[in-house]
This record gives structure tokens, C-alpha cells and sequence, in this order.
């Protein structure tokens, strides 16, 4: 493996004994006259240091300090209750007892002893209360500045090349986690005997879950600067969240639409009616909410932040049950949630692919842009969407609508109309398609998902995906390797039975145009159908061969099991997850 010398960080050898790693033997070194060379006390040095600082505010419902962590298992008594939080995500129960009741005082007493683990990583054993308060005294002051980067994070492993004073590499130090890191750096900025570097490229992961990848000290230490600061740290002692001045409360807000995906009112548990409900916070104090069925209302919104808290308030004409000012009490990347006394929530969360206000050129202008795969197509209360498998539409500007079946294009048109001012309908017309040529009122317009609902019967439903040719390279390798050559069922199973003789002798002829042509033992063609593959939270072969028996049990999207040069193996999952049917295809030699 080629490694280049991307910083020079000097400690004595025997530091290294302290470190589980590999030898790596063949490498490339840069001239140090060239690196980027770093002192134990620069800057970039000290970035990840605090980076790799024991970050110990999430559990500050505990213990208050956002200094210390608490070391899990750990067992509390919560207003009278017992309760044992084995993970980060019991500490949601803490605040759901403390949430019950608006009025009454809240405790919670730790059952000793404990481990706490300080900034530095040292763990230390608690035996009462008073050790702890005493513990908690060394830390900074609430809201205080500290030393620590929540931010962002360094995404693991990540590693240091080592080498002696010839620049000659003697030694890898893989870093699985910040605990190792920080005690890495720390004997970095106290020692000054022997050459280290960090390899690059490296990931960090910012606090909303985005990453980036960065390739020199250059660029991780401004990434690091420009992420030091972009999120709450919550360092507060409050378990909510609610630290959070005005201004960002107001800039978070209109940053992106949110959608609701909990919603509570008066102690009765509203989500089935508000679910998928999208709002935009605009300037002026103006919110647009819509509807699922497209409905788009506009309302009111202010904030101000008490001695309690934040708080909003929204007010829409005919939505009464949004209409309240709420308490915001949690804030975190990507979500938000709103409270108030007598059993009141809302939880939304951030999608910047919503389009709240919708538009016929918004709709039109989407529409176009690649095609789109009829992924649900459900009509009088049956599946009708096994049809269009394989066959994507294309939408032009000319309001013609194609739709490519068994490799040919089959032209209709299209409209995109007003409706009440309320919304849109989607009008298709293309022969031979009656389940298409509905009144179809868009409801949900997101990034690569279209949602529609028949207007004569609000229980049908369509649903489109788009479909971007050349834009995934697992994709296009599946693609490029199925139109070479001819390929055989190697192996259909299905409910436990091998059925490929079914298939004996049967060659399947893939063509880029989406058509697949099966010939019998005799080179003659028997039947066309239509193939797609594609990815819809994992990759995916689309088959489908109309009602010409044998193959049309091979109508399915079938979830890719493996693949490898010259062999696809598919899967049918049942509802379960169990797999139900398996097929292998392999290309004839």
C-alpha cells in the first residue's frame, strides 16, 4: 500500500510499543522539505484534539455535567420509578416520566455506585452523591464555552504511518474510536522524537449525519474550523434542548420544509390525520401548510424564548388543531418538537425535497427531468402495478407521454391541469392503459417520488419513482453485463422447490432498448418481455413477460441477492423478510 507523508508529527519509539498495529512495507514518502509538517501545539493538532475530547453532554440528564459521562448500565429511580438505562436511547423514558406532568417537580436519584468517564477518558469509580458533586465542582459553568468539537467527528478507522528519523515507515497505528485518537494526539503534543503522519483521504460526519471527505491538514483543518460551530452542542443542563437563542430558532425553522410525523392533540393521538402534513416557515411571519390531498392553507407564525423556553406560535384560520402556541423542546439536527400542556405534540421532521407550494411548472419541469417507474399503481382496491414492471414512462415537453414496453415506445400525452386551486391532477391518455387514464390529483411531490390519488376514489392510489438512466455505476455494470451475451436459468426455486426444468434449454437475450427476447432450444424466439434494473433502497431486476406461460412467474421485481461477472442471483422477499422464491441466471458459454 502507498502511503504519502501528509504531516509529520514527532514522538519517541517506544510510544509505539503502546500501540496494537501493522506493518506496512512497501511505501511512497514524500520529502519532508514538502509536508505539511505539524508542532505538538498547532492548530491543526489541537482541532483534533478537541474533536477526539470525551464529549459528555448527552447524558446531562444524569449528571448535570457535560465534563463527565456516565458509564452504562446505570439504574435510577425517576419520579418514584425504577428505571435502567442500558443505552443512549433510555434516556427518551427519562424525559417521556418527566413530560407526563407539566406541573409537578421532577427527580431523579442515581443508584451508586458508578463509573463516570472524564473528558480525558480516565474512568473513576462513584460511590455516593457527594463524590459526584464534587466530581461535577471542576466543570465549567452552564452554557460556558468548552474545550471539546461536537460537531463533527472523524468517521473510523482512520490511521498514522510512522517512520524513523530516515523517513523510513516502521509502523501503521490504525485508530478505531475517539477514545484512542485523543490518547494518540495527547502523547503527540507531549512528545518530540519520532515522525508520524495521518493518511489520507479521510471521512468526517457532521452532526445532521452528512459527511465529507477531506485530502490534506489544509483541508481537515478548515472543515473542522467551519464545523465547530454549526450545531447545538447542548451544553446546558437542560435535557430538552431549549438552549437555543431566537434567531436561530427562527433561521432553523425557515431553513427547509418540515413534515409532520407525529402529532397529538389534546391527549389524543392525531397522526393517521396529520401524517406526511408539510409546513414552510417564510419570512413575514407567513407558514404554508399542505395537505396530503394536496389542500394548501396559510397561517401565521412568531417565536419568543422565555425563562422556560422557547416557544411558537402558529395560527391558521380552519386548522384548529395546529392553532396553539407550543413549547419547543427538542432541537436536534434534522428534527424538531413542539409541547404543551393536556397531552399536545407535534414532531416534524426536515426535508428540503418537499415542495409545499406546488406549481403546474414545478410539476411539469419534474416530470421531465428522467423517467419514472410506476411503482404502486393500486385501482378498485387491487394491485394493478405488476403490469408496468420493466416499463418506465418518459414525459416531453410537448405534453407526449411515452411509455417503453418490451423495448418500444408507446406514445400518448399527458396534462398537467388546476383543480379547485387547491392542487393539481395529472391527465394520461395513452391506449390501452385504462388504469392510467384517471383523474390523478398529485399529493406529494419529493425528491425522485411522485404521490398521486384518483379524484373519483381517493382510495386509489399511483405512485412514481424516477428512473435516471446512467447515473449509478452498480446499475450500469448490471446493464452493461446482462446485454452481453445470451443467458439460462441456472436456478428457480420457489417455496422450497427446485423448479428450474421449468426453464431447460430456454436462452434469454437482454437488449439495451429494455427488451428481453427468450428463444427455445431451436434458436426460435418464443416470447418478448420487458426488463429494468434499478435501485429502490437496494438494487433490483424488474422482468416481466405479460401472461406467456411459463415466464410470467417470472413477473416480478426481484431484489438482487448477488451478482458477479457472468451470474445474477435474485430474490422475491416475502412480507416478513423470508425469502419465497430464488432464481440464478448465468451466461451460456
Amino acid at each position: 500500500m502507498n502511503t504519502k507523508l501528509k504531516s509529520l508529527l514527532i514522538i519517541p519509539f517506544f510510544v509505539l510499543l503502546f500501540f496494537s498495529s501493522c506493518q506496512k512495507e512497501a511505501v511512497e514518502i514524500t520529502n519532508p522539505e514538502e509536508s505539511e509538517a505539524l508542532a505538538p501545539n498547532d492548530e491543526l493538532t489541537n482541532l483534533m484534539f478537541s474533536t477526539s475530547t470525551m464529549d459528555g453532554s448527552y447524558d446531562n440528564i444524569l449528571d448535570n455535567a457535560s465534563c463527565i459521562s456516565v458509564e452504562l448500565p446505570v439504574t435510577v429511580i425517576v419520579n418514584g420509578l425504577d428505571v435502567t438505562i442500558d443505552s443512549k436511547e433510555d434516556f427518551k423514558t427519562i424525559e417521556a416520566i418527566f413530560n407526563e406532568f407539566e406541573d409537578d417537580d421532577d427527580a431523579l436519584e442515581i443508584i451508586f455506585p458508578i463509573t463516570i468517564v472524564l473528558s480525558d477518558y480516565e474512568e473513576i469509580v462513584i460511590e455516593n452523591r457527594e463524590q459526584l458533586k464534587e466530581i461535577i465542582k471542576e466543570c465549567k459553568g452552564e452554557n460556558e464555552e468548552d474545550d471539546d468539537i461536537e460537531c463533527i467527528d472523524f468517521q473510523y478507522p482512520i490511521s498514522f504511518s510512522v517512520f524513523n528519523r530516515n523517513f523510513e515507515i516502521i509502523n501503521v497505528v490504525d485508530i478505531e474510536n475517539d477514545r484512542q485518537l485523543y490518547r494518540f494526539i495527547k502523547r503527540i503534543k507531549n512528545e518530540a522524537n519520532l515522525i508520524a503522519s495521518l493518511n489520507f483521504p479521510i471521512t468526517l460526519v457532521y452532526a445532521d449525519g452528512n459527511t465529507v471527505e477531506v485530502h490534506n491538514n489544509a483541508e481537515l483543518a478548515q472543515t473542522i474550523k467551519e464545523a465547530k460551530d454549526a450545531c447545538d452542542e447542548d451544553d446546558d443542563n437542560d435535557y430538552g434542548d431549549d438552549d437555543f437563542t431566537k434567531e436561530r430558532l427562527d433561521e432553523y425553522l425557515k431553513l427547509c420544509p418540515w413534515v409532520v410525523h407525529e402529532f397529538k392533540r389534546n391527549e389524543q393521538d392525531r397522526t393517521v390525520d396529520y401524517d406526511a402534513y408539510a409546513l414552510k416557515f417564510k419570512e413575514d411571519n407567513v407558514v404554508v401548510m399542505r395537505a396530503r390531498n394536496g389542500d394548501v392553507l396559510t397561517g401565521t407564525w412568531s417565536t419568543r424564548v422565555t425563562d422556560n423556553g422557547a416557544m411558537i406560535k402558529l395560527e391558521f384560520d380552519t386548522l384548529a388543531d395546529f392553532t396553539l402556541e407550543w413549547f419547543v423542546y427538542d432541537l436536534a439536527p434534522g428534527r424538531i418538537k413542539f409541547y404543551q400542556s393536556g397531552g399536545n405534540r407535534i414532531i416534524m421532521k426536515k426535508n428540503c425535497d418537499v415542495l409545499v407550494e406546488i406549481t403546474k411548472e414545478r410539476i411539469e419541469n419534474y416530470l421531465q427531468e428522467c423517467y419514472w417507474r410506476v411503482a404502486r399503481l393500486n385501482v378498485d382496491g387491487a394491485d394493478n402495478d405488476k403490469k408496468y414492471i420493466g416499463t418506465p414512462l418518459k414525459f416531453l415537453e410537448n405534453n407526449q407521454v411515452k411509455i417503453r414496453v418490451e423495448g418500444e415506445f408507446v406514445t400518448g400525452t399527458y396534462d398537467v391541469l388546476a383543480y379547485n386551486s387547491n392542487g393539481f391532477v395529472l391527465q394520461i391518455q395513452i391506449d390501452g392503459r385504462p388504469y392510467l387514464q384517471l383523474e390523478w390529483f398529485v399529493t406529494v411531490l419529493e425528491e425522485g417520488l411522485i404521490k398521486l390519488e384518483n379524484l373519483g376514489n381517493r382510495d386509489d392510489k399511483m405512485v412514481l419513482k424516477r428512473h435516471c438512466f446512467d447515473t449509478d455505476d452498480d446499475v450500469k455494470f448490471i446493464d452493461a453485463m446482462l446485454i452481453q451475451g445470451a443467458w439460462e436459468v441456472a436456478y428457480y426455486q420457489d417455496a422450497n422447490v427446485d423448479k428450474t426444468d421449468i426453464f431447460y434449454n430456454y436462452t434469454f437475450n437482454f437488449k439495451v432498448t429494455g427488451r428481453v427476447e427468450v428463444a427455445n432450444p431451436n434458436g426460435v424466439s418464443v416470447v418478448n418481455g420487458s426488463w429494468l434494473s434499478y435501485r429502490d433502497e437496494g438494487l433490483y431486476l424488474g422482468l416481466y413477460f405479460k401472461d406467456n406461460e411459463p415466464f410470467n412467474i417470472l413477473n416480478h421485481r426481484w431484489k438482487i441477492l448477488e451478482i458477479a461477472e457472468g451470474r445474477i442471483e435474485v430474490k422475491d422477499l416475502a412480507a416478513d423478510g423470508s425469502i419465497e422464491r430464488i432464481l440464478v441466471l448465468e451466461k451460456k458459454s
